[in-house]
């Protein structure tokens, strides 16, 4: 395999884990914010501080009961990318 193929695929997997990784707190926070949306339509209450501040206790409660998992993956992939090294020296 190629130096060009080995760095491609080396791109490849770390921009599949940042979206692995990303997209359980995107995903709440849109949910979050799609909810307090449909409150503040129905309800007619229209503040600013009332759609920010669910997302951000969502999006932080997440990052805080996920973060064992995403530095998991983040030390796999560091352990797989180091161990790796070797085979691409030759």
């Amino acid at each position: 395999m190629g130096d060009m193929q080995m760095a491609a695929d080396v791109a490849r997997e770390a921009l599949w884990i940042a979206v692995k990784i990303a997209l359980p707190v995107l995903v709440v926070g849109l949910a979050v914010g799609l909810i307090v949306s449909i409150l503040q339509a129905a309800t007619q209450v229209q503040e600013s501080s009332l759609s920010f501040l669910p997302k951000m206790l969502a999006i932080v409660l997440t990052l805080a009961l996920l973060m064992p998992w995403m530095l998991s993956v983040l030390v796999e992939y560091a352990r797989r990318l180091v161990t790796g090294f070797p085979g691409l020296a030759t």
